[in-house]
This record gives C-alpha cells, sequence and structure tokens, in this order.
C-alpha cells in the first residue's frame, strides 16, 4: 500500500526532476534529479552557465517541454500541492498566466511583430475571459504605465520594433504580472541589456514583487544579478544542483568548487586596471591617431518629409600605442560600434582623420586598403553569425590567406593553422569540424585565431565576451591578454560591461551620444570618475541584496 500524498508546504515545489532530450547519438541528460522549492515573495535564483540544466527547469515547470524530443523521465512539480503532470490541457493553461507566469531573455523574439503592443496585451485579458474590447484595452494602458512605459495612452498602439531592449523587457513582464500570479519565472530577463538599463528591470521587478507579493524564479548565469536579487541562490552544473543556501552564504562562503570557480572569475573591486599582469609603461608609440572623427547618418521621417540626420559619432580623438589596450565603453546608441565599423572601413566615415602609421586610413587605395586591413582585425560579439557554417575550421581560419595570397604559401597552410589553434588553446583535430560542433566560448577562440592569420598589428574587438558566460569570458579575456604580450599586440575593447574592461583595458574612453564624456587611465576612472554618466554607469552595477539593503549607493 503507497503512503498518501501529503500537501506540500512550499508555494512551488520540484522533486527529483530529471529530463533527458533525445537525438540521433542517443539521449543527452538536461536535468538530473534536481529538487527545490520556492515560498511566497521569496526570490530564488538558479544559478549556472550555459547547459547546466537550469532553463529546462524552468520549462519544465511551465510545461514547455517539447515532447519529443524532450521527456520528463521522473519527478513531480507541485504548485500549492497540487500535482502539475495532473492537470489537463484546460487547467494547465488557466494556471499559466494566472498563478505561474514566464518572461524570456530575448523579447522581440517572443513579442509578435505584426500585432501592436495594445493587442497583445488586450490579448492576454481575453484570452483568460477576464475583460475584451474597450475595458481590455483600458487594463492594457494601465499595465504598461505599471511598468514603466512613457505616455502608455500613445504607445498602445505601436508595434514591438518602435521601443527600445529595456522597454520590450518592460512589456513582456507587463503582459506576464497581468493577471496577478503567485509565481513569475524570470529567465535571463537582462542578459541583452546595457548594465543601466539593466538596473531599471531589476529594480522594476524588486518593485512589483513588493506590491504584489509575487515569488520570482530567476534563472541567470550573472552571478552579479543573482546577488543583488536572491534571498536564495541554487547552483547547477552539468545538470545537477551543486549547492544551495542563503544568498550572502553561497556568495561568501561557497562550499563546491565549482560555485567557488564562478565566484572567483568576477572582477573584484580592488583590481586596479591592466589586467594586473603588466604595466601601461610597456607600450610601444601610437600606431593608430584618431583626429576629429565624425559620422552622420540620414534619416527620414516619413515619404514627404525631409531627411534629417543623426549625429552618431561627434568630434572623436584618441591614439592607440603598439602593444595597448584601449577600452570603449558606453551603452546601446552611444556610438561605440559605429567607431569600429568606420576605423575598419565597413561604413564611410564623414569627416576626420584615422592615421595608421602616419597614413590616413580615409584616403588609402585599393591596394593600400588591402594591406591596411591585413594589420587591423575585428572579433565581433557573436562568432557564430560571423563564421560560414559550412566550412570548416581548417577553412575558415586559413581563409585570409586565399585572399592575401603573398603571406604564406599553400603547402603551409596546414602547419599554421595546427599552430594558431595551440595558440588560442584548441586542438589540431578541432581543424576539421564544423562551427556548430562548438560551444561559444571555443567558437570565439576560432575568431581570435582567424583574426591572428594575418599576424595583425591592432584588433578591435567589439562586445567580444558580453554573450559569454562570466568564466569563459575570463578565459577569453585572459587569451586576449597573453597575445598582446606575446605578440605586442594593440587592441580596441568595446563593450558596455564595465567590470570586464576594468580588468583589461590600459585607458579608457567612455561614450554618450556619440561624444567622449570621459578619457583616462583605467585605475583614474575607478578611483575617481569625473564625469555623471561616468557615475551613473558605475553605480549601475547590480550590488548584493545584503549590501544594497543597509548601505546608500555611492553619490
Amino acid at each position: 500500500m503507497t503512503a498518501p500524498h501529503l500537501p506540500s508546504a512550499h508555494l512551488l515545489e520540484v522533486k527529483d526532476l530529471t529530463v533527458d532530450f533525445l537525438s540521433l547519438g542517443g539521449a543527452f541528460r538536461a536535468t538530473n534529479g534536481v529538487s527545490f522549492h520556492v515560498d511566497a515573495g521569496e526570490t530564488l535564483v538558479i544559478l549556472g552557465e550555459s547547459g547546466s540544466g537550469k532553463s529546462v527547469s524552468a520549462s519544465a515547470i511551465m510545461g514547455l517541454i517539447d515532447t519529443p524530443p524532450g521527456e520528463i523521465c521522473s519527478g513531480t512539480i507541485t504548485y500549492r500541492g497540487k500535482k502539475l503532470d495532473d492537470c489537463g490541457v484546460e487547467e494547465r493553461r488557466d494556471l499559466n498566466g494566472r498563478k505561474i507566469a514566464m518572461i524570456f531573455q530575448d523579447p522581440l523574439s517572443h513579442l509578435n511583430p505584426v500585432y501592436t503592443i495594445g493587442w497583445q496585451l488586450a490579448e492576454v485579458f481575453s484570452a483568460h475571459g477576464v475583460a475584451t474590447g474597450a475595458e481590455a484595452r483600458a487594463k492594457a494602458i494601465d499595465i504598461l504605465a505599471r511598468v514603466g512605459i512613457p505616455e502608455p495612452e500613445k504607445r498602445i498602439d505601436q508595434y514591438p520594433h518602435q521601443f527600445s531592449g529595456g522597454q520590450r523587457q518592460r512589456i513582456m513582464i507587463g503582459m506576464a504580472i497581468a493577471l496577478h500570479p503567485e509565481i513569475l519565472i524570470a529567465d535571463e530577463p537582462t542578459t541583452a541589456l546595457d548594465v543601466s538599463v539593466q538596473a531599471q528591470i531589476l529594480d522594476l521587478l524588486k518593485k512589483l514583487q513588493a506590491e504584489d507579493g509575487l515569488a520570482i524564479i530567476m534563472i541567470t548565469h550573472d552571478l552579479e544579478v543573482a546577488a543583488s536579487m536572491a534571498d536564495r541562490v541554487i547552483v547547477m552544473n552539468s545538470g545537477r544542483i551543486v549547492e544551495e543556501g542563503h544568498a550572502r552564504a553561497v556568495f561568501e562562503n561557497p562550499q563546491h568548487s565549482y560555485t567557488k570557480t564562478l565566484i572567483n572569475a568576477l572582477p573584484h573591486a580592488d583590481d586596479t586596471g591592466g589586467t594586473g599582469r603588466r604595466s601601461t609603461t610597456d607600450v610601444g608609440k601610437p600606431i593608430l591617431e584618431v583626429k576629429s572623427l565624425n559620422k552622420y547618418y540620414g534619416l527620414s521621417s516619413g515619404f514627404f518629409a525631409k531627411n534629417t540626420q543623426l549625429h552618431a559619432v561627434k568630434d572623436l580623438s584618441f591614439t592607440v600605442a603598439k602593444g595597448e589596450t584601449v577600452g570603449i565603453v558606453g551603452e546601446s546608441g552611444s556610438g561605440k560600434s559605429t567607431v569600429a565599423r568606420v576605423l575598419l572601413r565597413l561604413n564611410d566615415v564623414s569627416s576626420g582623420e584615422a592615421l595608421f602609421h602616419g597614413r590616413d586610413i580615409f584616403k588609402m587605395d585599393t591596394r593600400e586598403l588591402l594591406g591596411f586591413r591585413r594589420k587591423v582585425q575585428m572579433v565581433f560579439q557573436d562568432p557564430y553569425s560571423s563564421m560560414n557554417p559550412r566550412m570548416t575550421i581548417f577553412d575558415i581560419v586559413s581563409e585570409p590567406w586565399r585572399i592575401h595570397k603573398d603571406i604564406l604559401e599553400k603547402s603551409g597552410w596546414r602547419d599554421r593553422v595546427t599552430e594558431l589553434l595551440g595558440l588560442v588553446g584548441l586542438r589540431p583535430e578541432h581543424a576539421d569540424r564544423y562551427p556548430h560542433q562548438f560551444s561559444g566560448g571555443q567558437r570565439q577562440r576560432i575568431a581570435i585565431a582567424r583574426a591572428l592569420a594575418c599576424d595583425p598589428e591592432l584588433i578591435v574587438c567589439d562586445e567580444a565576451v558580453s554573450a559569454l558566460d562570466v568564466s569563459v569570458q575570463v578565459q577569453v579575456i585572459d587569451l586576449l591578454a597573453q597575445l598582446r604580450d606575446r605578440l605586442g599586440l594593440a587592441y580596441i575593447f568595446i563593450t558596455h560591461d564595465l567590470p570586464i574592461v576594468r580588468h583589461f583595458a590600459d585607458r579608457i574612453i567612455v561614450m554618450k551620444n556619440g561624444g567622449i564624456v570621459e578619457h583616462a587611465k583605467t585605475e583614474e576612472i575607478f578611483r575617481n570618475p569625473q564625469h555623471a554618466y561616468t557615475r551613473q554607469l558605475m553605480n549601475a552595477t547590480p550590488r548584493p541584496k545584503w549590501e544594497a539593503a543597509s548601505a546608500p549607493l555611492p553619490a
């Protein structure tokens, strides 16, 4: 005789959850015996790197595991003591939204581009029989106002593409909390956002939690976000929970080696710039001098309207020396990536000079430009989209030699590819594989190997680590620093992440609205920032919840 099922004392409880995904190569175990709970008004953070099983756990709670290829092999999920796998389709649909809701990492891919925001918000109310027509529209306007969208009465009839990334995430949060659920699952809700927008979204979640008594399950690989939000933390690795406990205890006294590795990967407050491995006195004379750089984009506000201009880069001047790393920091729209594209002549310049070894890049003819591009290479944010998925790694890394035929005889290509892969920490046999067979960090290493193929002097890194897990970020940054010191490379390192740039750069340029607001050595920027915008970026970095509760933000 089996023991009777006893109601759970917790709002939501997951017990012994095991999820497999089937493929031609066999079954992959995404979660293995995972157990956790969340209580009313509590924030539980599930922390782990890509592939740890944290998002699969959330999908299982919401009933979003596609079967096939996914299969919940064992375990139970209970909400207020009721087993969710016993619910029928209609009952589960009613629970999802009314009682348990979810927001995702990329709001644009979860908002329908052909419907207005107002229509999509009103659909939440009509689908659950709460309101229709004018009443649903009024409720949608109220929701937009509640999540901080300005002028909601006007913006309700706009489409997703007419909102910024942070505003779209606010709209997704509005949809999730529209029916006043008890549990909100937030799956990497700030990963793609700038640091100040991230802070706004986290503050919004805390505000809504305080107002509605929400239980929040936050899934993230960002330790700073986790520390700023969590009451309790679960750390996952390879489908298993390796550590759990109260947030402060886990962060200040981690017990498991994996947790210690993650925490040690974070840049610390006492970092003083320049990676701690070298001095800015090691750099040589300037190899690049940028003088009064300007870039305008033409904008049209309508068919019969006059064209207007966006001043994307405003009178920018700086230098880069041999062996030096110059960080360019700013939020989306600050102009930092435009600077990179103009310097590589991927976009035309409007005015100004950029002297590479004394020769103006913008006046180079075709032959000179080909030689310049041998010496100045670029590493992009998403290595996968910058690689041909039908080419092997050997073909990708050796492709520059097909363009610059005088660099290396074809008979030596195989040995040189092997050498370059070794230089970035990959093995010779990786040369015959394809991009999809590698992790994000490995693909970025391949992109770096390709950039090194022409023996460059300067590499421009445009958000080269922003999409990577924290420990992988550190690995790539350390690799770039080693290559800099070994090969005498110079870098322009573009990022919105201040802790990362502090770890790596010798000097920092802070950009806002196309112009430079501050420019100094890294340690000077962090010890004594002069501009209010720089201080704003620093203060926007998430602080541990136990510190933020007792201490004011620095001025």
